[in-house]
């Protein structure tokens, strides 16, 4: 995936209010969108290289967008909006084995009264749905986690997976790593121990984990390895 125009590098000050962060570009600094609305544990750190998008619209207050961090030589995506565009590109392509020979992809469809799946994937044999998680967070050299602070909108989400499988769907969570220094990904228990205790119900109950890591080229990002998952229950 290519980002539209060219990212402008900068220098990390301080994030606030979830949303806004401080960015410095050359001798002045501007206020940029955060569009991550987890911890970003790790990752927040003054000085650290930053990228940032602008956006040419009159209307939006913001004009730049907090795309990329470095943290310790590695780049970090931390756009969580990109995750269902890279999937989306990788489903088009047919980069992902388990969903070859589909014939339909739809995104945000609903399902029961509050839930829309990011992904639902269709053939005469089968129907499918989705659920993706952009992950940032590595606290171990090699090792991605999941989450970043306790997910309450997570726990729904496995909930609700379930309840598809019940009614005859193949349910598959996939956690997209934004980042590609990592070897194999686990649940942080320690930040969110019931998270991690219903996906590891859901797991027995016929939820199928998928996780890649992306790689970061010059114009842009696009999903690249398939990650092990470790289990600790």
């Amino acid at each position: 995936m290519n980002f539209k125009n060219k990212l402008i590098p900068g220098v990390f000050i301080k994030r606030y209010k979830r949303f806004f962060v401080d960015v410095k570009i050359n001798d002045r600094i501007v206020t940029a969108h955060c569009p991550n609305t987890g911890s970003m544990m790790g990752l927040l750190n003054k000085g650290n290289k930053v990228w940032l998008s602008k956006v040419n619209d009159p209307k939006r207050k913001l004009k730049y967008t907090l795309q990329i961090i470095e943290n310790k030589k590695v780049k970090v995506g931390i756009n969580t909006h990109l995750a269902n565009k890279l999937v989306r590109e990788a489903l088009d392509s047919n980069l992902i084995n388990e969903f070859k020979n589909i014939d339909v992809i739809n995104q945000e469809v609903k399902f029961g009264k509050n839930t829309r799946f990011d992904f639902f994937l269709s053939n005469l044999k089968k129907k499918i749905f989705i659920e993706v998680k952009s992950v940032t967070l590595s606290r171990k050299n090699g090792i991605a986690e999941f989450p970043d602070s306790i997910t309450l909108r997570g726990l729904k989400h496995i909930n609700e997976l379930i309840n598809a499988n019940k009614k005859g769907y193949e349910i598959y969570l996939i956690f997209l790593i934004q980042r590609n220094d990592c070897n194999e990904f686990k649940i942080a228990k320690d930040i969110d121990s019931k998270y991690n205790d219903l996906l590891m119900k859901a797991v027995k109950k016929n939820l199928n984990i998928l996780c890649f890591d992306c790689k970061f080229y010059s114009k842009g990002i696009k999903l690249n390895r398939c990650i092990k998952f470790n289990y600790y229950e």
